[in-house]
C-alpha cells in the first residue's frame, strides 16, 4: 500500500502555533494535502494527551484513528512529540531537538510520567528538558524498545544536532555508545538529501522528511512515501532498512527555501554564501559582529564528498513547492489572496488531492480548472525549474517560478 506520511508536527499547544490545530483540522488537511498517517506531536502536553486519548481509538498495529460520528475521518495518526534538549557537554551548551515515536498509549503514559519528574510537560507542546539527548534516547528505550528516536531538523543553527550555534560534529559526539540506536535523522527545511549526501558519516542511517508545521494547512511541506502496510512497526522497519522498496522517496522542500540555508543577520539584511562568510571571517560587515552560520556552509564544514555525490543505495526525493505557494507566484498574488484560495479549491476539489496535483495530473486538466500559467508553473517545479532567492537567518527564501 502506498503510504504518505508526514511524522513531525505540533498541537496548538506548542507555543507559536494556530489555535486551530486541533485534531479534526488535521484530519481534514491530510486529506486535501493526500496524507494518509500524520504524527501526533506533543505527546508530552498533559492537556493534548488527554484530547487525544478521547478522541483517538485504535485503527491498525500502532496506529489511531479519530473517533466521531462522522464517517470522513479517514487518517490515521502515529504518536509523536518533540523534546528541546538543552544542557552542557564536553565544555559546551548543547540545544539539540529530538522526535520520539511511540507504538502506544501505555508507552506514551510511561514516557510522561517520567519526563514529568524531570521537567515541566505542561509549559509547552515541544517541552525544555535539561536532560543529555543520550539520556533521553536510554530512558525511551528503557520504556519501550519500539521506541524510535530520531533529531530533528539536522542543520538548523540553533537548536540541533549538527546547528552551527549549538551541536555537534558527528552522531556518536552527541550520543556515545547509543548512537547504534539512531537508525534516522531528519533533513530540516534548509537542506535535502543530496547536501546530507556529501556527509559519509550520515550513510548508515535513513534521511527523513517532515513538515515540523505550525498551521494544519502546512501539512506535507515535506513528506515520507512508502510502500508498505499501515502498520507502526512495518512503517518504522521500511526506516531502518532503508529498503528502496518499502520507503519509495521523500517530498523536499526547495532547500533555498528554508531560512537558514545561507549565512547572514536579518536585521542587517546581510545573506551570504559560504565562500562569500569565508572572505568575511564570518563577520557582518555592517554591524560587525558574527554572521549566524547557516545550513549550507555547515554542511560545507562537515562534507568529505564533493556537491553532486550519490552514494550507493540511496533512498531518492523529489523537490515540491507547496501548491499554493505555486498559484501565488504564477498570478503575482501573495498566499492570502482571494485568487490564490479559490483557484487552490478549484483545483483540489477536481483533481484530487494536492499531491496528486503536484506529482501526477497533466498540463491539460491543470488548465481545464485554473489558468494555463499555473499549470505552467506547477511543470516547472517537477522540472526543478525555479529561481530561488535563499533564506537566512529566519527569513524564507523568495520563489520565482514564473
Amino acid at each position: 500500500m502506498k503510504i504518505i506520511a508526514d511524522f513531525h508536527i505540533h498541537s496548538k499547544y506548542s507555543r507559536a502555533t494556530s489555535p486551530s490545530m486541533d485534531l479534526e483540522e488535521l484530519d481534514k488537511w491530510a486529506q486535501i494535502k493526500g496524507i494518509n498517517v500524520l504524527g501526533t506531536g506533543d505527546f508530552t502536553h498533559p492537556a493534548w494527551f488527554l484530547n487525544l486519548q478521547k478522541k483517538l481509538k485504535p485503527a491498525e498495529p500502532g496506529l489511531y484513528k479519530i473517533v466521531g460520528a462522522r464517517g470522513s475521518y479517514n487518517s490515521r495518526f502515529l504518536l509523536t512529540s518533540e523534546i528541546s534538549c538543552i544542557y552542557k557537554k564536553s565544555g559546551k551548551v548543547r540545544k539539540v531537538h529530538i522526535i520520539i515515536f511511540a507504538p502506544s498509549f501505555e508507552t506514551v503514559k510511561k514516557i510522561n510520567k517520567k519526563l514529568s519528574s524531570l521537567g515541566n510537560l505542561k509549559s509547552d507542546g515541544r517541552p525544555i528538558l535539561g536532560l543529555d539527548a543520550k539520556e533521553l534516547l536510554k530512558i525511551v528505550l528503557d520504556i519501550d524498545e519500539n521506541c524510535f528516536v530520531v533529531p530533528a531538523h539536522l542543520w538548523t543553527p540553533w537548536f540541533s544536532l549538527f546547528g552551527s550555534k549549538s551541536g555537534f560534529d558527528s552522531i556518536e559526539e552527541c550520543f556515545d555508545d547509543y548512537s547504534k540506536y539512531i537508525y534516522a535523522v531528519e533533513t530540516g527545511l534548509c537542506s535535502n538529501p543530496a547536501m546530507n549526501w556529501r556527509v559519509s558519516i550520515l550513510d548508515k542511517v535513513a534521511l527523513i522528511s517532515n513538515s515540523d508545521c505550525h498551521s494544519a494547512c502546512k501539512i506535507g511541506r515535506e513528506a515520507n512515501v512508502f510502500n508498505t502496510e499501515l502498520n507502526y512497526y512495518k512503517i518504522i522497519e521500511a526506516i531502518k532498512n532503508k529498503n528502496p522498496k518499502e520507503f519509495l522517496h521523500t517530498i523536499e522542500f526547495f532547500p533555498e527555501q528554508g531560512k537558514y540555508h545561507f549565512d547572514g543577520h536579518r536585521n542587517c539584511k546581510i545573506s551570504f554564501n559560504p565562500s562569500q562568510s569565508k572572505k568575511s571571517n564570518s563577520i557582518c560587515p555592517v554591524c560587525k559582529k558574527p554572521l549566524v552560520i547557516g545550513v549550507s556552509n555547515r554542511v560545507e564544514e562537515l562534507s568529505d564528498r564533493p556537491e553532486g555525490f550519490v552514494p550507493k543505495n540511496v533512498i531518492p526525493y523529489k523537490s515540491l513547492i507547496p501548491l499554493e505557494e505555486i498559484i501565488a507566484d504564477s498570478i503575482g498574488k501573495t498566499v492570502l489572496a482571494k485568487d490564490v484560495g479559490i483557484y487552490y479549491d478549484k483545483l483540489t476539489k477536481n483533481l484530487g488531492t494536492e499531491f496528486n496535483i503536484l506529482l501526477d495530473a497533466n498540463k491539460k486538466e491543470i488548465e481545464k480548472f485554473s489558468l494555463p500559467e499555473i499549470a505552467e508553473g506547477i511543470l516547472r517545479v517537477r522540472d526543478g525549474k525555479v529561481k530561488i532567492e535563499p533564506g537566512y537567518d529566519g527569513v524564507y527564501g523568495k520563489i520565482k517560478i514564473l
